[in-house]
């Protein structure tokens, strides 16, 4: 199970800033360990009443009790208990900002001023007033404390009035705006002055949020509707959220009728609703799956992939269709060399670069074109060979994760007929993550993703930074672990920050540069655009984001999404 877009992922990233490690919940066993619920097959009330919702969110063994949103350790509670400014919905081209405590927010002419107006009559959990105090110790807290600022905020923050706050950087910087409003949650004054935001464990939370965590226990927590909510109590009066034990735990308890709602693979995906008619699906195809490269060998990377013709000739080795349908269960989607997504993103797509999309099924003359081109010879085996190196690949995978390893076999049967050898590599997510940071591999299959807004900007300076990352050896200081450099690419990303949204020209000759790089060089090898496909119970709850009514990103585990999801949601009559 993949660690961000696949179905099946259980372990799944917080889409974090240009400074930090994403952070990462840890994967299991496949074993099924489902809650003794005493429930029968088909229903999931589990003795409870009919607005409960029962979450999975592929948490694998016993939950570890932390809701402090800053810690490495949190196990939840963003978006549900604590809230940001605004919710942007990532899944819509033309998304605006939902006021959650900011009601309206704007730029100066020069984009160097943020101006926020704060709710009134919001109230922490305790009861006490939510101020705009309490907004201007959140981000002070962040840089006074390098450790938790996930999103790189860097400007100064100032109170204007009780529900007025300002954000104010040296230089335009248009596209923090989404991050500042959208991706950090706000926490209580009168709380936090006393807490080490990056330590400590919280057991209690108090937040401004639709919900209030009411139990606790290593198998499920349980989460009440706040009744003094400033938009009002949500319908769906608890939630409990579930650790079981991995992919084929979620299925189980699908087909038992005992969860409501997870994201994650179930067999015969496409006919869910005939085969467990109280449920359906929803999905959006969000994140890059990506054959990511140790590619730069001025930082210490070993290896044929660190030659950009080997990377290219891979991508063209690819069988999507055949992929698609072997490891897929053909969820997902196209995908752009140039990593821009194809459904909300296409306008940004540089016509510079050609093909605009991979091919849907494989190219061993194109593969074998760029590799001689290269040098590299086919030998008697039929594998190329270079300088008395054989064209072969190790692609690094965590255990248990079934369909990326799926993927790796079908891939590697792929490339072997265009005269590359490849072979994955299995283990644990602790050494799957480490070896990547560090620069200890060849390939890793892992999935890229999206910022806080539909806009590519946040993938390229997420993955393709130059100043983030690090030589081998070392873990890289932000999430670009391919390690990938290119002074064109830092300072098209840096005249990006200073451009307003309306620029539409100006952005582009930026993302012409940025793309080209992207696509010729290849440091993720792209595969396809992974679907995060939920199953739902339909027969209970109504209100889910299908299809033409998107409203937020269908994923149980993408916090703030999640809390619109389940604001929105409304229980029908118990059957």
């Amino acid at each position: 199970m993949p660690s961000s877009t696949l179905p099946g992922s259980a372990v799944r990233p917080r889409p974090t800033g240009r400074t930090r490690l994403l952070r990462l919940a840890a994967a299991g066993a496949t074993a099924l360990t489902l809650l003794a619920t005493g429930c029968s097959a088909g229903s999931s009330d589990s003795g409870d009443s009919a607005s409960t919702l029962v979450a999975y969110t592929g948490q694998a063994g016993d939950y570890q009790v932390n809701f402090n949103p800053y810690s490495p350790s949190d196990i939840g509670g963003r978006g549900l208990i604590y809230e940001p400014l605004f919710f942007i919905n990532k899944t819509a081209a033309d998304a605006e900002p939902k006021p959650l405590l900011g009601t309206e927010q704007s730029w100066n002419e020069d984009g160097t001023v943020l101006s926020v107006t704060l709710r009134e009559g919001a109230t922490w959990s305790d009861g006490e007033p939510f101020t705009a105090d309490d907004v201007v110790f959140t981000y002070q807290m962040l840089l006074d404390n390098e450790g938790i600022n996930e999103t790189g905020f860097d400007g100064a923050v100032a109170k204007v009035d009780d529900t007025h706050v300002t954000f104010t950087w040296p230089e335009p910087a248009y596209t923090s705006g989404p991050d500042v409003l959208s991706s950090i949650v706000i926490v209580p004054e009168h709380i936090w002055k006393d807490v080490d935001p990056a330590a400590d464990v919280l057991e209690e939370p108090v937040g401004t949020g639709a919900y209030v965590l009411s139990d606790f226990k290593g198998q499920a927590f349980t989460l009440d509707a706040n009744p003094e909510y400033w938009g009002g109590a949500p319908k769906v009066a608890k939630v409990r959220f579930l650790a079981l034990s991995g992919n084929q735990a979620g299925a189980d308890a699908i087909a038992a009728g005992t969860i409501d709602w997870q994201t994650g693979p179930i067999p015969d995906m496409a006919n869910t609703n005939e085969n467990f008619p109280n449920y359906d699906t929803g999905s959006v195809a969000q994140n890059q799956m990506v054959l990511g490269a140790c590619a730069n060998a001025a930082l210490g990377c070993e290896g044929p992939q660190t030659d950009p013709a080997v990377r290219q000739a891979l991508f063209s080795a690819i069988d999507r269709t055949q992929l698609n349908k072997l490891a897929f269960q053909d969820t997902a989607a196209e995908i752009s060399p140039t990593m821009a997504l194809t459904s909300t993103q296409a306008e940004t797509i540089s016509a510079q670069v050609e093909p605009k999309v991979a091919p849907a099924t494989a190219d061993p003359q194109t593969a074998a074109r760029l590799l001689e081109a290269a040098g590299w010879v086919k030998g008697p085996d039929g594998i190329y060979a270079k300088d008395g190196e054989k064209l072969s690949l190790t692609i690094e995978v965590v255990t248990g994760w079934t369909d990326y390893i799926t993927a790796i076999q079908t891939i590697a049967a792929q490339a072997k007929a265009a005269g590359i050898q490849v072979e994955a590599a299995q283990s644990s997510w602790n050494e799957w993550t480490d070896k990547r940071f560090k620069g200890d591999f060849e390939l890793a299959i892992d999935s890229l993703w999206q910022g806080p807004a539909p806009d590519p900007y946040y993938l390229y300076s997420y993955f393709y930074d130059g100043r983030m990352t690090a030589p081998v050896g070392t873990k890289a200081n932000g999430n670009n672990w391919s390690r990938f450099s290119d002074p064109a690419v830092d300072a098209a990303l840096d005249t990006l920050q200073k451009l307003p949204p309306e620029d539409t020209a100006g952005r582009q000759a930026q993302f012409d540069v940025i793309q080209t790089a992207v696509a010729t060089q290849m440091p993720y090898v792209p595969v396809m655009t992974g679907s995060n496909t939920s199953v739902w119970n339909t027969a209970k709850f109504s209100g889910w984001p299908v299809d033409g009514e998107q409203y937020a990103f269908p994923a149980v585990w993408s916090d703030f999404d999640a809390a619109e999801i389940l604001k929105t949601l409304t229980p029908k009559a118990a059957g």
